[in-house]
């Protein structure tokens, strides 16, 4: 095994554990020592090495799949029961990792939920420090206000509430539309960090344009306005379907013909961008989408930091660690701090995936540790820096 840290150095790879000093209970000046400490309000660090600096990360969140058989029934059903308005704000349920009991996180970085808004109906405008997104499941008719700039959100398309922006969702449509909602919420209230504002009780533009204004000014590969400043949120706030879909397609027709362009054999992938400054679209977001062809079986990965994965078509199977778990479209995947994952397709399997990576990489933390697959053996090589 290679490892290597972000900083291109070699680190020594531990084999034993880290050994804890415990206070000799029959030595009464030792223990007259503890006690100090104790009323004191200090906590020696031989006593904790082993839980405050482990050989690898030990996450309390679990690797888990929600199934969306189970969800969306569960969603319909709160769509009859519970109104959407001033107060509750948003008909949204959130993914609550076992491992974290009693807290309504997928992964102690990542909030995710299935939202689900009926026909006709009106979510009120709010902001909020926490970044957040929308990746579109199913239905049609509805249209997001970001800061007041109408924006149609279809089945594929990611839609970004960046922090701070205004933001609320109106339903012109006669079938109710359902997304995941991602957002940072756990980080910022670890870090103190969260103000939240209510809007006006309805939306401020009720037009349906079928691009809004971001759009028209953003929207156009590889052409930057002159006119408008960086910002460290993406200004775009539509990524649409087609346009995944077309690149995702071409990275694939590419390997039929011989030429570089995918992560690995059978296995595509685009990271949503910020086209102001080339990074990730969310500054504490990051934001994918892959595409298998049927059969292709992922190289095992294992990254520092945790993900959210959902199928947005097809099926297959996930391995995380040692458990193997079917997924069909809808599906969610929590993928804890250093858990091993490996994903095969039986059709064509299209993931839509999030992650906290922005923050492990700007804190010098990101490792990733990648077991390569071939016909007759299989090469780990661990590495500092984040792949997809």
């Amino acid at each position: 095994m290679t490892t290597t840290d972000a900083d291109g150095t070699t680190p020594v790879t531990a084999t034993t554990s880290v050994p804890v000093i415990a206070p000799d209970e029959t030595d009464p000046d030792l223990r007259k020592l503890y006690d100090g400490f104790a009323a004191a309000g200090l906590i020696p660090l031989w006593t904790e090495i082993g839980d405050l600096m482990p050989l690898t990360p030990r996450p309390e969140a679990v690797p888990h799949v929600w199934q969306w058989d189970t969800l969306l029934p569960l969603a319909r059903r709160s769509g009859d029961l519970v109104p959407v308005g001033r107060g509750g704000e948003r008909r949204a349920i959130a993914l609550a990792n076992p491992g974290l009991p009693g807290r309504p996180y997928a992964t102690p970085n990542l909030w995710a939920a299935i939202q689900y808004l009926g026909p006709r109906e009106v979510a009120p405008a709010h902001r909020h420090s926490q970044g957040a997104f929308r990746f579109i499941l199913e239905g049609e008719g509805v249209w997001t206000v970001v800061n007041g700039d109408a924006v149609e959100m279809r089945p594929g398309d990611l839609l970004l509430t960046p922090s701070m922006h205004w933001h609320g969702h109106h339903h012109v449509g006669d079938e109710p539309m359902v997304w995941l909602d991602g957002l940072d919420i756990p980080l910022v209230h670890r870090l103190d960090a969260g103000f939240f504002e209510f809007g006006e009780d309805g939306v401020s533009d009720r037009s349906t344009p079928s691009r809004s204004r971001n759009e028209r000014l953003w929207g156009h590969p590889g052409l930057r306005p002159i006119a408008a400043p960086d910002t460290t949120n993406s200004p775009l706030m539509a990524y649409r379907w087609a346009d995944t879909d077309d690149a995702l397609t071409a990275q694939l027709e590419l390997e039929d013909e011989g030429h570089p362009g995918v992560i690995e054999p059978g296995h595509a992938g685009i990271r949503f961008t910020n086209p102001a400054s080339g990074r990730d679209a969310l500054a504490s977001l990051r934001t994918e989408m892959h595409r298998l062809r049927p059969g292709t079986t992922t190289a095992t990965r294992r990254t520092v930091g945790s993900s959210v994965w959902q199928v947005f078509r097809g099926s297959g199977t996930v391995t995380l660690d040692d458990r193997v778990i079917e997924v069909a479209a809808g599906d969610l995947i929590a993928v804890p701090s250093w858990c091993a994952l490996t994903i095969e397709a039986d059709t064509g399997l299209d993931l839509f995936t999030f992650n906290d990576a922005p923050l492990y990489e700007a804190l010098n933390l990101a490792r990733t540790e990648t077991t390569a697959r071939t016909e007759t053996t299989a090469r780990t090589e661990t590495t500092g820096s984040t792949t997809a």
